[in-house]
């Protein structure tokens, strides 16, 4: 067995114990395979051990990657930072958009969508530990912001992002964690007639037990599935 599937099924042993410890279904969280700075190859062996879903950091890699993988059947998701000047191309090549920071982008995801694509789906980026080096938006007034987003006619609004501070106690991570689910909450709450926000992005190699404890539906995992950036040559 490759190392990449050793990987991949260790990682998803550690989803379905936390699952199991916090009693969820194992189902409803889902292995996102960050592939930044990988190889195809590497997708490919990711690929073999049964994962379809692949998220990258920088545009124009990614958009290279798609192009060599189009014949696959793979969900990409975007979840680096976005500039203006890239959202058409995040609107035309991408399933999931995660990093949404600023209502700007949200408007141009939906205006460059194609309609025959379908919705995009995207989550907001949410600064949750008020970080000046990290971008998203503040949980202080959110909420109006989230409900006017989900008003755009190209977009499906599924949940929110975040990248906490890295904590080494297992309760810190908790807490930025339980503070993104309270804040989808209070979204679901004010919003009507609208499809209720089901996704929390949240939890990486080093945190996604916490992550999953809080109720995370999507692990975002690169170190541990490929191994050190270094050690990819």
């Amino acid at each position: 067995m490759p190392k990449i599937e050793n990987n991949i099924d260790d990682v998803s042993k550690r989803i379905d114990q936390s699952a199991a410890e916090y009693g969820r279904d194992p189902s409803e969280i889902l292995l996102l395979a960050v592939s930044k700075t990988r190889s195809v190859e590497h997708i490919r062996q990711a690929m073999d051990a049964g994962l379809t879903h692949f998220a990258e950091n920088y545009l124009q890699e990614a958009l290279d990657k798609i192009t060599e993988l189009k014949a696959e059947d793979l969900c990409w998701h975007f979840i680096g930072p976005l500039q203006s000047n890239k959202t058409r191309s995040a609107a035309e090549n991408f399933s999931w958009v995660h990093s949404v920071d600023r209502l700007k982008i949200a408007t141009r995801l939906s205006d460059q969508r194609p309609e025959s694509l379908g919705p995009l789906n995207i989550c907001l980026q949410v600064n949750i530990d008020n970080e000046p080096s990290k971008s998203g938006f503040h949980a202080d007034g959110l909420v109006p912001i989230a409900l006017q987003i989900a008003q755009l006619p190209n977009l499906r609004l599924r949940g929110l992002m975040a990248i906490p501070r890295a904590e080494n106690s297992f309760q810190e991570q908790q807490a930025a964690f339980q503070k993104l689910a309270e804040l989808r909450q209070q979204i679901n709450q004010s919003l009507d007639n609208s499809e209720k926000l089901d996704t929390l992005s949240m939890g990486m190699s080093g945190d996604l037990e916490a992550a999953i404890s809080q109720g995370s539906t999507m692990v975002r995992v690169g170190t541990d599935i490929f191994g050190k950036r270094e050690q990819q040559q």
